[in-house]
């Protein structure tokens, strides 16, 4: 797939960003009626998806935080803006050229990068390397590809993304803060017929990957629900908010069963405070949630209870398959089973007991907290342009996730 550079920069969506406002607070809100779950969700699902591409840093992924920063308040939180520092990268120019024909893509974010020569070399292992990452190895965030990205016998990678629909699928930048190894590049499907017939042939390719780093901030949204005894040890709950397109189904689901979880916190006055958190830099290593957890060290280990909203909650299509229950014990497990049963939110399984979890459940694990975490299966559009709502994502199905958050927040907040 080629994109004219005007377009291809737009996708990428380099912005810069506006200083932390004021808190908001509940009062300053209106008040909305605290039954309408599905309502709720179709306003935020809509919403969330005419913001455009919620990359880290761009003036987008700020516009966002402040809209959800306005929504915990409405939904009865205490919400506060929170700033972290970052160098965003911006691509000038990311492509390979075959015989004077190019291929627009984008680079690995934890890779290495060229100039405006950039590399050639032929075809093949020794040279620029052609690779297929599929959904699978997509998920893996390019640990697949880490050892040739190491071995320093290739110029560069050029990476097909090939899932179930067309197009140009990114893989996560798990090494952001330390990029390491040759450039990468990664394109749409569509370009494996081209490849596949250079490198019969012997042809030789040029990759550019030029980018410029840009040292900005972007924003966490935090909310807190007081409870009647501080003492207690508080309840996290926490959900990224960011990633490489539209995403409103990656991203859309877990939105709203935060906010619902706030309001039900909000209206039920319970035992224990609960601390909320919607990250940025969820494509860039967990970026947002990491500076959190820098700021509140001590927080996983002392924490009552960590509910993590991951990716694809309520994703709709024929491909959809309910959501993966990944807890650190069977007595969180039990609980948000029971409460997904309930609510007719379906299951796709359990991750075994002591594995380490996918998503910022990886950090609440590492950390030692005690957590129970959903993540959706099956979105056929996962990190593809096309993860819009209504499409790839339903109000109802993402209201039936929501109510069963919202009762293990209130069960885990009033224990």
């Amino acid at each position: 797939m080629r994109f004219p550079r005007r377009r291809l920069l737009r996708l990428l969506g380099a912005g810069t960003l506006m200083g932390a406002t004021r808190p908001w607070r509940a009062r300053d809100a209106v008040a909305q009626p605290a039954d309408d779950v599905d309502g709720r969700a179709h306003d935020l699902l809509r919403a969330f998806d005419a913001q455009g591409h919620h990359r880290t840093g761009t003036d987008v992924d700020r516009a966002s935080g402040d809209w959800l920063h306005r929504e915990a308040a409405r939904a009865g939180g205490t919400a506060r803006l929170v700033p972290f520092s970052f160098a965003r990268l911006d691509v000038l120019e990311a492509y390979v050229e075959i015989g004077g024909q190019r291929i627009e893509g984008l680079p690995f974010f934890d890779g290495g990068v060229t100039d405006a020569t950039g590399v050639s070399g032929p075809l093949g292992p020794e040279g620029v390397q052609v690779a297929i990452a599929d959904r699978a190895a997509i998920g893996t965030e390019g640990e697949y590809l880490a050892e040739a990205r190491r071995a320093g016998r290739a110029a560069a990678i050029v990476v097909v993304t090939s899932t179930s629909v067309p197009g140009l699928v990114p893989s996560n930048a798990r090494a952001f803060t330390a990029p390491y190894g040759c450039p990468v590049l990664q394109v749409s499907s569509d370009a494996r017929g081209v490849l596949d017939t250079a490198a019969r042939s012997g042809a030789t390719a040029r990759v550019v990957c030029r980018t410029t780093r840009t040292h900005t901030t972007a924003v966490n949204v935090e909310a807190e629900v007081p409870g009647r005894d501080a003492s207690l040890a508080p309840l996290l709950v926490i959900t990224p908010r960011s990633g490489w397109w539209t995403c409103a189904a990656e991203r859309g689901g877990g939105l709203v069963c935060w906010l619902e979880a706030m309001r039900a916190l909000a209206g039920a006055r319970p035992a224990r405070r609960t601390l909320f958190v919607a990250s940025s830099g969820h494509e860039l290593g967990h970026l947002g949630l990491e500076a959190f957890l820098h700021e509140h060290d001590t927080l996983l280990r002392t924490a009552h209870a960590c509910i993590h909203l991951g990716a694809n909650i309520g994703a709709g299509g024929a491909t959809a398959a309910g959501a993966l229950v990944q807890a650190a014990d069977d007595g969180l497990d039990v609980i948000m089973s029971g409460a997904l049963s309930d609510a007719g939110a379906a299951i796709a399984g359990h991750l075994p007991r002591g594995r380490v979890p996918a998503g910022e459940a990886r950090n609440l694990h590492v950390g030692g907290a005690r957590y129970v975490s959903l993540i959706g299966q099956g979105n056929a559009l996962f990190h593809h342009q096309d993860d819009r709502y209504p499409a790839a994502v339903t109000a109802d199905r993402v209201a039936r996730y929501a109510r069963a958050v919202a009762a293990v927040a209130t069960r885990l907040a009033s224990a």
